[in-house]
């Protein structure tokens, strides 16, 4: 199981980051000329000089959001699907495309494993070879059509299984003897019961990847006592493979084909290692560049390797979504706002905005860690207050906390209301 797919999993963390600092700024170019959104967002940007992390921090951050809505934009007006994230068009270079909820449309490229999964398939045990048992669905969402790529690239042959009808599933997993299963953790649980059910045993599925909902410990020890060893992964349709699970079970192992940051969550700032904030992911893909998209998950990087050998970044998993914009009083508040009330003082750490009461009844009390306690406290809660006003158009209140004293969990706005 600790086998690698290949040798740049287990490069040293420093040649790496120079190997992936050294491509950015070529695919920053390649974006900016190929990719109309990138070029507008990136117009001041010299991508010579995009050398360092640092530098790709000062970058603006695509959020998904904002993605949405340049594709309705750009399709309203009757121009690209793709709102000019896309660098490649219907053709020979497009052979699918595909549907996200919002719409979001995604395209995916000709290349052999587009979309990295690879990488995951073969972290969970999977060897060329096998036989694969994908149900991940095959129409609208790419998740199938990922999974496949990635099991061909690993010299895997698949069977499409795709969701629902669960006795068919069953006899095909009897019948067909598939090594493992892909698809999404509740999904296998129902097949595994169904089978119990009819009494048919399913001895050759020993191992899965799942994906696409929460895996807790519980299931996966579900699992694990049923014979199957589970593994989890992490990508979107957007980016595809971003993180990916290991034997040794320690957090999600990066994938080699992006460069991961976590900021705080309303801005593009990073926060200091393990600490919980948005996941901002810069796509190394010359097809679909996304240069610092902002997924709206929340995560954290863990320190230390991982005992597999493999030496990037690990991350905690997903935590949770970064969007926690909420309305009070009839006015949206964002965690932006908040963030930009933090920046006008520099003795304010970090906040997190608290709302209570009830809907309609409802009040709020911003929590400010910070070291200017005693003399001049008085003064530094009247001086955030009218700056909250002032941005957000409310009235709240202010509480000085010492630093620390906030949870690591990435809110910077939590709704504590009643909705009974």
């Amino acid at each position: 199981m600790n086998t690698h797919l290949d040798a740049l999993e287990t490069r040293a963390p420093a040649e790496r980051e120079a190997a992936l600092l050294a491509a950015l700024p070529t695919q920053i170019a390649h974006a900016q000329k190929n990719a109309p959104a990138f070029a507008d967002a990136l117009k001041a940007i010299n991508a010579s000089d995009i050398t360092s992390r640092a530098a790709l921090a000062a970058l603006p951050v695509v959020r998904k959001y904002e993605l949405l809505e340049r594709q309705k934009a750009s399709r309203a007006a009757g121009h690209s699907v793709f709102g000019g994230f896309s660098a490649i068009a219907y053709g020979k270079n497009m052979p699918r495309v595909f549907s996200s909820p919002g719409p979001i449309y995604e395209p995916e490229g000709a290349r052999a494993d587009y979309w990295r999964m690879a990488r995951a398939i073969a972290a969970a045990g999977f060897k060329s070879g096998e036989l694969i048992h994908n149900c991940f669905s095959y129409h609208f969402t790419p998740a199938g059509s990922m999974m496949e790529s990635g099991a061909h690239a690993l010299g895997c042959t698949v069977f499409p299984g795709g969701i629902g009808q669960t006795e068919q599933q069953v006899q095909a997993m009897a019948e067909l003897q598939p090594a493992g299963y892909i698809g999404t953790p509740s999904f296998l649980k129902i097949i595994i019961e169904k089978a119990a059910e009819m009494g048919v045993a399913l001895p050759s599925v020993k191992k899965a990847l799942v994906s696409g909902e929460a895996f807790p410990p519980s299931l996966r020890d579900w699992m694990t006592e049923r014979g199957v060893n589970a593994y989890q992964c992490y990508a979107t349709a957007d980016v595809g493979l971003i993180a990916y699970e290991t034997s040794a079970r320690q957090g999600l192992i990066v994938d080699e084909g992006v460069i991961v940051e976590i900021v705080r969550p309303g801005t593009g700032d990073p926060v200091p290692e393990g600490e919980v904030g948005e996941l901002v992911i810069t796509s190394l893909n010359p097809d679909y560049p996304l240069i610092r998209f902002g997924t709206g998950d929340l995560s954290a990087i863990l320190s230390g390797p991982c005992p597999t050998g493999r030496t990037n970044q690990r991350i905690k998993g997903w935590m949770g979504r970064a969007d926690q914009t909420t309305k009070v009083r009839g006015m949206f508040v964002h965690p932006g706002q908040v963030a930009e009330v933090v920046k006008r003082f520099p003795a304010a750490l970090k906040a997190r905005l608290v709302v209570q009461g009830e809907m309609a009844n409802d009040s709020m009390a911003l929590h400010v860690e910070t070291q200017a306690a005693g003399q001049g406290e008085a003064e530094l809660k009247a001086q955030i207050a009218e700056a909250i006003r002032d941005i957000t158009k409310l009235r709240s209140d202010v509480l000085l906390v010492a630093p620390g004293t906030l949870a690591n969990d990435g809110k910077v706005i939590e709704d504590a209301r009643s909705y009974q």
